[in-house]
């Protein structure tokens, strides 16, 4: 878990409606942490999930060995890629 580097903090403000509010002071209660804490790990474990699962591109291995196959032995552009290619950098110089 990341650590600030200074005691500054800023502060975040959510409604919930009373029974989400009870599920999460139970849940807390049995980790035997304040509501707080709970919701705030809670939060940066999900997160670092969604952030990581963004990050990471997973390939089954047929993908994977498709991938590498045209890494090694490029395929040769053909016209349609070369006129796109062209319309890029023009409109890029523009």
């Amino acid at each position: 878990m990341a650590k600030s580097t200074n005691n500054s903090s800023a502060r975040l403000e959510a409604r919930v409606n009373p029974e989400v509010k009870a599920l999460w002071q139970k849940a807390a209660e049995l980790e035997g942490r304040t509501l707080t804490d709970f919701v705030i790990a809670s939060v940066q474990e999900a997160a670092f999930k969604v952030i990581q699962r963004h990050q990471i591109l997973k390939l089954n291995r047929e993908d994977s060995e498709t991938f590498v196959a045209t890494l090694l032995e490029p395929p040769q552009f053909n016209e349609a890629l070369k006129t796109a290619a062209v319309s890029y950098k023009q409109k890029i110089k523009s």
